[in-house]
């Protein structure tokens, strides 16, 4: 990107220099405990649920691109205000719940364009929606997808997924021609929402987003400029939005070599069935290594963990791993309603009671001690791929004070057979359930995991809060199963 925009970009030609813009950040992140969907960072979406839409925003862009596609003027025709506003509010309740079928596509439509202009950030980020337009203003046409897919690498995780997903809807609603919306068509309605062009906000974290002229005042030059280049440029990206998406040979090559000294391999294991009881025994005794580690970190309470917020009444820390990829270890400790055999038993064979995205999960092998092989796939967002994680599990139950704890890592190789999946590597996944009186349990849980394909700044920022989620969930699926008359007694 430095190199395309220094050789064609106006500021480069005036300082002779060009970077990536930067800004001031807030001294003081917002508090957003009291939104659920509309004005909610996509970052604090990761954070929350492990995806960057909120699934009632997903469910409109399943909806319209479904049974919607068809509609003449889709995004071009408006909604009705007062029936827009219902929909913003169904998604503030329930957004998992909310059933678009009963609602006119224009006014669902409507809303999405809502959703978009009212994220603190743009769906570009703020750091580079100014070098997107930039591109469009300054690159000759020759060089913008290369120019493009070298910007789109430098985006923050979450806003490079949803501009995927987004670009890839809008290319299947450009393509229905009975809807009369083309490429163009629909840039020019969606560009001022996903850019936000002409939108003065006095609390924005952007520059360019500070108000340069009064609502009544006539655009400059500038506004013209940076509205022609993001509507061509939205069009653009839709047409060659299967092209964008995919990271140019010399950008990998240069990312392999720096990481080349920090890849992790998990341990080679025999296919189930061939006898190859001697690899199993050693990974078994990696594991139960671990395991011993687990009870004499627990026996000196954690030191040297540093204390980090987590969400749902969690305690959240982390430290970091002297060895292999620049990945924290991640833990996480809560108290659950159940003894610690029944903890281990839920994480071990009630996955689906707690994994909201879980699409497979099956025992591949059992060896002798309570060790198994075990496969599962969460899924992702729409169109990103689905991941897939082949683990060695070890158990141990009914120590002393009646303490259980499960290790696992992932193995080689994949074995589920899931097509199209990303096989994600779990270096390791540790569970300590201690009683803590009155039938509960104090559940910690160690977590350090390569998901393939995340930034390390994605790791600092979401991966903990990712864990943390995921034993809130092992907590409160024993809240959500109990008997009324236990829960009412308590």
């Amino acid at each position: 990107v430095t190199v395309t925009m220094e050789r064609h970009s106006l500021v480069s030609r005036q300082s002779g220099r060009w970077v990536v813009p930067r800004f001031l950040r807030r001294s003081k992140a917002p508090d957003y405990r009291d939104k659920r969907v509309f004005g909610v960072p996509l970052i604090v979406n990761v954070q929350r649920s492990g995806q960057p839409l909120p699934q009632g925003i997903q469910q409109a862009l399943r909806y319209l691109r479904s049974q919607c596609r068809q509609q003449v003027g889709i995004f071009r025709k408006s909604g009705v205000k007062s029936r827009i506003q219902v929909l913003r509010e169904l998604n503030e309740g329930r957004p998992e719940h909310t059933d678009y079928t009963t609602h006119s596509p224009y006014d669902v439509a409507d809303m999405l364009k809502q959703y978009f202009r009212d994220l603190p950030q743009p769906v570009f980020s703020s750091k580079l929606t100014n070098t997107f337009l930039q591109i469009y203003q300054h690159v000759p046409r020759e060089e913008q997808v290369s120019a493009l897919q070298a910007a789109i690498v430098l985006m923050p995780d979450e806003h490079r997924e949803v501009l995927q997903s987004l670009l890839y809807f809008l290319s299947d609603v450009a393509a229905d021609n009975e809807n009369q919306m083309t490429a163009r068509n629909l840039a020019v309605c969606l560009a001022p929402s996903l850019f936000h062009l002409n939108l003065p906000r006095k609390e924005a974290s952007s520059p360019r987003m500070l108000p340069r002229r009064t609502a009544l005042s006539k655009p400059d030059q500038r506004d013209l400029s940076e509205n022609l280049a993001a509507t061509e440029g939205l069009s653009h990206m839709i047409t060659e939005s299967k092209r964008l998406f995919q990271v140019p040979l010399d950008i990998m090559t240069q990312v392999r070599s720096s990481n080349a000294g920090a890849e992790w391999h998990p341990m080679p294991l025999a296919v189930p069935g061939s006898g190859g009881g001697s690899t199993v025994r050693l990974c078994q005794a990696g594991l139960e290594a671990t395991f011993h580690e687990l009870l004499i970190e627990a026996e000196e309470k954690f030191r040297g963990w540093v204390s980090a917020t987590g969400p749902g009444n969690t305690q959240l820390s982390y430290k970091k791993a002297g060895d292999g990829p620049p990945l924290r270890l991640w833990k996480v400790t809560v108290e659950v309603e159940a003894a610690p055999r029944s903890v281990l038993n839920r994480i071990l064979r009630e996955r689906h009671l707690w994994d909201e995205d879980l699409l497979v999960g099956k025992v591949l092998e059992h060896f002798e001690g309570n060790t198994d092989l075990y496969y599962y796939v969460q899924d992702s967002m729409a169109p990103h791929p689905r991941r897939s994680f082949t683990v060695l599990r070890s158990w141990w139950q009914e120590l002393s004070r009646g303490v259980c704890a499960l290790v696992a890592t992932s193995v080689e190789p994949d074995l589920g057979g899931e097509e199209g999946a990303v096989q994600a590597l779990v270096l390791t996944a540790q569970y300590l359930m201690e009683p803590c009186g009155s039938g509960h349990c104090r559940l910690t849980h160690i977590s350090r995991t390569d998901l393939r394909g995340r930034s390390p700044e994605w790791y600092k920022q979401v991966y903990g809060y990712l864990c943390a989620v995921e034993v809130a969930r092992i907590r409160d699926s024993f809240v959500q199963s109990m008997p009324r008359g236990a829960e009412a007694g308590m």
